[in-house]
């Protein structure tokens, strides 16, 4: 086979970035960024170049196994999906529908593939449904259903036209944008200074974002609602907010006002670990900038205040100007426009809840910190089947670490993934999709959430194996075994027909077609797939559009801007704030645990790539200098992280770029399991955090997962200690 070069996008995060894959002989011999690409104009990130090493990794699975024993032995297609849905249906005959679980991971909203996992989880009708959405974007839905009438509405930061972003609990030096989808975010922050505008990150931790900033906020863990309630005072106190304007678009002014009329910045210092003469001066150049924009996510959501800071944030962006205009908070105008008929879905929050009844259901999935519990317990609910669907939550979850060996209680444990990974290889079956390179998508969903309105095509890198499966048809084949068919030999077999000829592609060609741009309302100039597929890099929609009161759900069609409970739940933060000087430690406790990410790592996997894993260990415990000292830790030395729940063995890495009283540690890591088809992460397995993190602390309205802020010490580890985890549940 001779050279050729195929432009897609790397489909490993949220920033989709255009990339020009190089192939010879069957083999990637290069990726690098793509020129032409209407969104990432060329940038790529490390993760990008891994792409080819991910499809040629010998560890990757290629075809469905079995479990024989400890081990694993190849099974083929129709035997798996015929072994599978015999006993999925048992399991539901004898238990009913909940008894079914099903997890959905990150990767499977990076294709439309995403579609056929939301069919699978209808047609199983079971209570028992989770995804990643409850470890990191729970808050945010929630605020926009509360404040918008659709949690569908989360706001898209229009980085591209600001004269002032605001991040935090964000890096997306790192991410390149979540839920504001935004590659090339270095020089997009880099473009705001140039233009003459400010960057104030606002983080415990002087993250890659922070060195990019004009200032750097070191909050304490925790501390953002309290800094933002006292910028609301300054904003109400100072007048410097345009009230006609507010009450014509929003309800509810009147209850901020009164709710932070007496809470000083003063009052909030102590508790948000910032001084008052900064709370006030970033509240009045917040009002006074032509245009402005907080950014939050993953930092602030994992807290138990994270709907509360996350409905703060959007409360400050829309009493200064900033909410639905050009440079503050957008929504944009997708190809397939799912923001449109968001109000119309229904939220259901606390429709049921986990047998314990603690965590309730929210958009018609329970938080992940119930799943080990609903495995284990004796409820009316019990889960005695699983499916999960590229995920790792046995890494990414707080379980107590109890997760691996819930699963090995199952009945039926069913993977969807491409390795064998901390939690697949508890599965009896996996079934592994064929690799990115290997698929024809059209990226549908992304765009929802862009910077700016466009729409990008995918094409295949390599033809898939004649046995390969699609994630997408590997979901339609569960979906065919567990529907109540009459006559299952035959309906099976034209139910699998049906499915074959409406692919995702096709589903995301008719919703183009009906969309905004699409030809059934602009006639033969619209946009088509064939047109897309044409382009060098996809095509530009242009800019986000004011286009709020189209969309909004709330009954008025105006921003609420007070929800009751969260006023309530807000009061209570002040009046706590007035009794005591703040957070009390617990008991032998004394630093706060929060995360963080790498450039070269993606939540629990890449790291079996070599090109990921060069270079200094990357799961450590960041810590200060003067925190270290105070301890007689040395930088690079084993030291044991431990909390009310577990601990850990990691090195220490010493920086003052991160605030007294903190340690930060990485996600994702901990793959020194046995049985895990990993080697190269086995040969550097770092250590599992969340194994210190409780489930049961969550944010407050949406059970979202509270990792961060959790309180731990960290000590020198005995000097046998391997570096990786120490479990003590």
């Amino acid at each position: 086979m001779g050279a050729t070069t195929i432009a897609r996008q790397c489909t490993l995060c949220e920033a989709h970035c255009g990339i020009l894959v190089s192939v010879e002989d069957d083999r990637v011999t290069r990726i690098e960024g793509n020129p032409d690409d209407v969104l990432s104009k060329g940038y790529i990130c490390p993760k990008a170049t891994a792409m080819g090493g991910l499809h040629h990794d010998p560890d990757r699975l290629r075809t469905p196994v079995r479990r024989v024993g400890d081990a694993f032995e190849p099974i083929g297609w129709d035997e798996a999906f015929q072994e599978i849905g015999r006993r999925l249906r048992r399991v539901r005959a004898e238990y009913g529908p909940s008894a079914i679980g099903m997890y959905l991971g990150n990767p499977a909203a990076h294709s439309s593939s995403v579609i056929y996992g939301g069919l699978l989880r209808a047609v199983l009708l079971t209570k028992n449904f989770y995804t990643a959405s409850s470890i990191d974007q729970f808050p945010q839905e929630f605020v926009a259903w509360r404040m918008f009438g659709s949690n569908v509405l989360m706001p898209i930061t229009d980085i591209d036209r600001t004269h002032r972003l605001v991040v935090i609990g964000a890096n997306p030096a790192v991410s390149n944008g979540s839920i504001t989808t935004m590659p090339g975010a270095k020089q997009r922050i880099k473009d705001i200074r140039e233009r003459g505008g400010t960057v104030v990150v606002i983080d415990p931790r002087r993250t890659e974002t922070a060195r990019l900033a004009d200032e750097h906020v070191a909050v304490t863990p925790g501390g953002d609602p309290y800094l933002l309630l006292a910028m609301l005072h300054v904003l109400v106190t100072e007048k410097l907010c345009d009230e006609r304007a507010i009450a014509a678009s929003c309800s509810g002014w009147g209850e901020i006002r009164a709710l932070v009329a007496d809470f000083t910045p003063e009052q909030a210092a102590a508790h948000a670990g910032v001084d008052a003469d900064t709370i006030r001066r970033l509240a009045r150049e917040h009002a006074a900038a032509p245009s402005a924009v907080m950014y939050a996510r993953i930092g602030v959501c994992q807290t138990v205040t994270g709907t509360l800071t996350h409905w703060l944030i959007n409360t400050i962006n829309a009493v200064t100007g900033n909410l639905d205009r050009p440079g503050g908070q957008m929504f944009a105008t997708a190809p397939v426009d799912a923001t449109r008929f968001g109000k119309y879905l229904p939220v259901m929050h606390g429709a049921w809840t986990d047998d314990s009844g603690t965590f309730k259901s929210f958009r018609s999935e329970l938080p992940v910190g119930a799943l080990a519990d609903q495995i284990l317990s004796d409820g009316a609910t019990k889960i005695r089947a699983m499916i999960t669907y590229a995920g790792n939550p046995v890494l990414s979850t707080p379980q107590r670490g109890r997760l691996a060996s819930a699963l090995d209680t199952l009945d039926l444990y069913v993977a969807v993934d491409m390795y064998v990974t901390e939690t697949s290889r508890h599965a009896d079956i996996i079934l592994p999709p064929i690799s990115p390179l290997e698929r024809e998508d059209l990226d549908i969903l992304m765009p929802v959430f862009s910077v700016r309105n466009n729409l990008r095509y995918n094409a295949r890198v390599f033809e898939p194996p004649a046995d390969g499966l699609e994630d997408w048809e590997i979901m339609a084949r569960l979906v065919s075994e567990v529907l109540p068919l009459p006559a299952r030999r035959l309906t099976t077999r034209v139910v699998n027909a049906l499915f074959d000829k409406i692919s995702p592609l096709r589903l995301a060609a008719l919703g183009i077609a009906a969309g905004p741009y699409g030809v059934l309302r602009r006639g033969r100039s619209g946009l088509t797939v064939a047109k897309v597929r044409d382009s060098a890099g996809g095509i530009d929609l242009g800019p986000l559009r004011p286009r709020l009161r189209t969309l909004i759900g709330t009954r008025d069609r105006k921003v609420r801007l007070a929800p009751e409970d969260f006023v309530a739940a807000a009061a209570a933060l002040i009046d706590e704030a007035r009794s005591g000087p703040g957070a009390h430690a617990a008991e032998g406790f004394d630093l706060k645990l929060i995360g963080r990410r790498h450039l070269r790592s993606n939540n629990s996997w890449l790291h079996n790539l070599p090109s990921m894993m060069k270079g200094r260990d990357r799961c450590t415990a960041l810590m200060h200098s003067g925190d270290a000292a105070d301890r007689g830790l040395d930088d690079g030395a084993p030291v044991t992280v431990t909390s009310k729940h577990g601990s850990i063995v990691v090195p220490l890495e010493v920086s003052d770029d991160i605030r007294r009283g903190t340690v930060a540690v990485p996600h994702g890591w901990g793959h020194a399991e046995p049985g895990v088809g990993w080697s190269v992460a086995a040969a550097r397995p770092g250590a599992n955090v969340n194994l210190l993190h409780d489930p049961a602390v969550v944010d407050t309205f949406s059970g979202n997962a509270a990792v961060n802020s959790t309180w731990v010490t960290v000590s020198a580890a005995p000097t046998s200690a391997a570096v990786a985890a120490a479990v003590t549940p």
